[in-house]
């Protein structure tokens, strides 16, 4: 039987802001949600740690993360490019990406569903409804949602 989300799982968090990350981590401790958070300031970034290449080539065959949170605006490579670029590799096209950021643009909400974002989440404007918003993804990805064994477990 499949199981949801392991605590062992690590959460890429692809945000550029620091404030943003803080709080997002805040809030993951407040909803008692305790994987691990690797954190990438950039889409090229992240998909360097996904790929173990670049600055994380060296970093060890530990596991790939179960989830992504992605910003989309963002310096250098944005979150619809990086998305896009996820969601064609063959390897990483599995992991849900989840879209969190401050845009409610219907284009922007479209575009990354056409891509392939499993959720798009506006971040909250409080610190209490991020608290929220991050309890009800715990609730669902990590609860409820059966997914994908790892790609490199099989």
């Amino acid at each position: 039987m499949r199981e949801p989300l392991t605590k062992a799982q690590p959460i890429l968090l692809v945000e550029d802001n620091e404030d943003d990350y803080e709080a997002t981590s805040r809030a993951f401790k407040k909803a008692n949600l305790s994987n691990p958070i690797v954190w990438c300031k950039s889409g090229r970034d992240a998909l360097d740690f996904l790929k173990r290449e670049g600055a994380h080539k060296d970093a060890s065959k530990g596991l790939r993360p179960g989830l992504v949170l992605l910003d989309l605006n963002m310096p250098g490579m944005d979150g619809r490019k990086t998305l896009e670029v996820i969601k064609k590799d063959d390897t990483l096209k599995r992991i849900p990406v989840i879209i969190l950021t401050t845009s409610a643009d219907e284009r922007d909400i479209d575009a990354c569903y056409q891509t392939g974002a499993n959720t798009y989440v506006q971040k909250p404007v409080s610190f209490d409804g991020l608290i929220e918003a991050i309890k009800r993804l715990k609730a669902y990805w990590f609860e409820i949602a059966l997914l994908p064994k790892d790609v490199d477990d099989e």
